[in-house]
């Protein structure tokens, strides 16, 4: 059992990591990002909301509880994370457009070894008698 958390905390603090610092270099509006993001095709105001949006994202994830909000940051990160990898590919950048795809894979280990007390309860699913 103590694998299986150490496994969920490594994988997790690696998609903290990365969404709090590319968040915090949108947010900021750090040259790099901000040419980065005009090369893909976004506008500048773009990076408020996608800044914003990961680092609230990664406070409910690492904050204990939130389970229906984990839930969610977790659809939000993969969904960003594959918006990435078609905006990267569709750019012309090649291979950099699998890199993001490192973060899809930790961010899937995240979810599938995250703790009961993370994991919101599922009400309603009901299970087959036979």
């Amino acid at each position: 059992m103590k694998k299986k958390a150490t496994t969920y905390w490594i994988a997790t603090a690696f998609v903290a990591m990365i969404m709090t610092a590319s968040g915090g270099l949108a947010i900021s509006h750090a040259p790099a990002f901000m040419k980065a993001l005009a090369h893909l095709g976004y506008p500048p105001y773009f990076s408020n909301l996608l800044g914003l949006g990961k680092l609230v994202g990664v406070c409910v994830l690492i904050a204990p509880g939130l389970a229906r909000l984990k839930e969610w940051a977790y659809v939000a990160f993969g969904i960003t994370v594959l918006s990435a990898c078609y905006s990267h590919f569709n750019s012309g950048d090649g291979w950099l457009a699998l890199e993001p795809l490192i973060t899809l894979a930790a961010l899937v280990v995240s979810y599938l070894t995250r703790p009961m007390s993370r994991r919101f309860p599922n009400f309603g699913v009901m299970k087959s008698d036979t």
